[in-house]
């Protein structure tokens, strides 16, 4: 995996990260986003979604040989990212190949961090992906200089609470253009450009950092931590986000499609509702934003707080989600509209690109499930290929800090020991070993 290092200044070297005194270089590592297909990436792997297991049944689900699952084993061992449990040896079996083996999560964190346009969410992760806590605060609205400074203080404090666990990687997952190799991101809506996400968040908290798209990283959570991680034989999935902003990812062959020049955008898809309004493009019918401006000029929430206070958006959100439960007719006809809209736009993109699988996800999908059969039906409507049925995200609500989550795991995931040596975790006292290709 590339590393982008720039050496830090002067000043930066008199600095402590979360692990001790900052390292001469900062890592900005691009994310792979992909199922790691070397021998140790296949056996972290299969023991992270079956342990505690036996190597037996490690080298059955890899198709790796019995000796390079040893070998990748002991490795991972003594790493400490594996750990035995003879307490499950099976009984009168001899040696220690018999003893199951599983993740050694307790000792470890990582940090994502899922800057939105309006929200910003730090999460911290165990080593099997699931989130041990989350805070949110609001995303700074200045320039990305100041932007970034305040967000690099809030993970750096944030990060000292998990003084008990060795922190071993960071990943940021934002909104606009991202430049995986530097760390880079151009972000139109904060009026962010070429802001240095990667080397500021790097040089604060003295870890390897990797940034993603945002909606890359939400569709590389499903595909690594989601419902089909355990057999990934789907071909191709669509994966569409809305809430705030509206996007979409391509998963190919067990890896995001993360194109050189940043993701597509659907921002702009034509669209049409007199009853949203909108410039007739997608995102500024359907935004949270759009409807709530909706819902402003209906009187549906005559008394909603200015949008421009932090937190007022959402709060406003969830008020108008309790007046449509409460029986407002126009409330329900609004977010109707919204996901007959969404239905349509997720139509359109089906029949574009004919994935094996289509996955929505982000609040216009999650937080509004009783609109899910209005997405549906106009999806069926005005998509001219074969049915297909839409699956929700499994992460629900939780889908930015799973999307966060994996892109600070990414790392970990696609090459446990290379990761190891690069968090500083590993030290001297594991030799270097070139990564094996998968071979029976």
């Amino acid at each position: 995996m590339p590393v982008h290092s720039t050496t830090l200044t002067h000043q930066s070297h008199s600095r402590t990260g979360h692990n001790g005194p900052l390292r001469a270089y900062r890592q900005v590592v691009p994310p792979a986003l992909h199922i790691g297909d070397s021998a140790a990436a296949s056996v972290f792997r299969a023991v992270r979604l079956r342990g505690p297991v036996g190597r037996d049944v490690i080298a059955n689900v890899t198709s790796l040989s019995i000796a390079t699952v040893n070998r990748q084993v002991i490795a991972l061992l003594d790493a400490g990212l594996l750990r035995e449990r003879a307490d499950l040896a099976v009984s009168g079996a001899i040696g220690r190949p018999r003893v199951p083996v599983e993740v050694n999560h307790e000792p470890f964190v990582t940090l994502g961090i899922h800057v939105g346009a309006r929200t910003t969410s730090i999460v911290a992760t165990d080593l099997f992906g699931r989130t041990l806590d989350t805070v949110e605060t609001p995303t700074p609205l200045n320039a990305a200089g100041p932007a970034l400074t305040s967000l690099s203080h809030s993970a750096s404090r944030y990060l000292r609470r998990w003084h008990r666990r060795r922190a071993l990687w960071a990943g940021v997952a934002i909104g606009g253009t991202v430049d995986s190799a530097t760390g880079l991101v151009d972000h139109p809506r904060l009026g962010w450009r070429q802001a240095p996400v990667g080397p500021v968040l790097a040089d604060a908290l003295g870890l390897p950092v990797s940034v993603a798209s945002h909606v890359d990283a939400m569709a590389g959570a499903e595909l690594l931590l989601g419902m089909r991680r355990f057999a990934p034989g789907t071909s191709t999935s669509l994966y569409v986000y809305a809430r705030e902003t509206v996007g979409y990812a391509l998963v190919i062959g067990g890896r995001v499609h993360c194109p050189a020049s940043g993701p597509g955008t659907i921002a702009p898809l034509p669209v049409q509702s007199e009853l949203l309004g909108g410039s007739g493009q997608l995102e500024s019918t359907v935004s949270d934003e759009a409807v709530l401006a909706a819902a402003r000029r209906l009187r549906i929430l005559p008394e909603l707080a200015p949008a421009i206070r932090p937190g007022a958006s959402t709060t406003a959100m969830t008020d108008l989600l309790r007046v449509a439960r409460a029986g407002s007719e126009q409330a329900r006809e609004l977010l109707s509209e919204r996901a007959r809209v969404l239905g349509g736009a997720v139509a359109l993109l089906r029949d574009m690109l004919n994935p094996d699988e289509v996955v929505v996800g982000g609040q216009a999908f999650t937080e509004y499930p009783e609109g899910m059969a209005e997405v549906e039906a106009a999806f069926a409507e005005r998509s001219v290929l074969a049915p297909r049925d839409i699956r929700v995200t499994a992460f629900g609500n939780r889908v930015q800090e799973a999307g966060a989550g994996i892109v600070s795991l990414d790392g970990l995931y696609a090459d446990p020991l290379g990761a190891m040596r690069r968090s500083g975790a590993l030290g001297s006292r594991l030799a270097d070993t070139e990564p094996e290709a998968i071979a029976k």
